[in-house]
């Protein structure tokens, strides 16, 4: 992990030996008393915390913190909900990214099941979006939202903004700086990128996409994992916007 990062609560306590991070420190950095280390506040400001102490069954350590982070760009993904282990690489690899919303959405195609998976239900999701972060040198984590079907999680967009569905059969534009012009009519910095369920999208939801202003685009004539195909768009959409500091 490229940052350690700490929920504003735990740095009144000592962290446990056992405690993935100490470990980490430990172990992987080798930090002994004295020594700094890259932290982060989840949502909060970037710092160094110091290892004051190395006890037999914790860590002792003082932070110093720096100004507050800014505000993620306004960059959100609608994904239909796909298998738990694609979805943990997603979680990960867009909040390494940057992404500041996402919403995984039970798609006419998808299998119904994956909503009751222990991802979900445990709370094991937010593990990923802090992976993600720590190894982005960030502290900022997206919002994420699930249980919802597809015309729910559009209802709650910005009503301005870029709107693009990536679709591999139907859509006939490349998702390039000419689609992110044209989805941009409608004022506004704002990104919604849709991407279907591992199954794509039926012919009813791609009516309601374009109902609601999306804007079918493909990535070329591979056809992509889903995980792959988010990390292609988001990369795409953050080049497109000047999202790159």
């Amino acid at each position: 992990m490229n940052l350690i990062l700490f929920e504003p609560a735990e740095t009144a306590f000592p962290l446990p030996r056992s405690d993935p991070r100490a470990v980490h420190l430990t172990d992987v950095l080798r930090r002994q008393p004295g020594d700094t280390f890259d932290a982060g506040l989840v949502n909060g400001p970037r710092g160094k915390g110091t290892l004051v102490r190395v006890g037999e069954r914790e860590l002792e350590l003082a932070f110093t913190w720096g100004a507050p982070p800014a505000v993620l760009e306004p960059l959100q993904l609608l994904i239909g909900l796909p298998r738990p282990q694609t979805a943990r690489k997603i979680l990960q690899e867009a909040a390494a990214l940057g992404v500041a919303r996402m919403e995984f959405f039970g798609s006419e195609k998808g299998e119904g099941s994956y909503a009751g998976s222990s991802l979900w239900s445990t709370g094991e999701w937010r593990r990923h979006l802090l992976a993600g972060a720590a190894q982005a040198f960030d502290t900022r984590l997206p919002e994420v939202a699930t249980g919802r079907g597809l015309a729910e999680a559009i209802g709650r967009l910005p009503k301005t903004g870029c709107r693009l569905a990536l679709d591999n059969y139907e859509a006939t534009q490349v998702l390039g700086p000419e689609a992110f012009g044209a989805a941009g009519a409608q004022s506004g910095p704002e990104v919604t990128l849709a991407l279907g369920s591992e199954r794509g999208w039926s012919a009813a939801e791609r009516n309601l996409l374009r109902a609601e202003g999306f804007i079918l685009v493909h990535l070329g004539v591979r056809v992509l994992r889903v995980e792959t195909a988010v990390v292609a768009a988001v990369t795409l959409a953050r080049s497109a916007r000047g999202w790159l500091g």
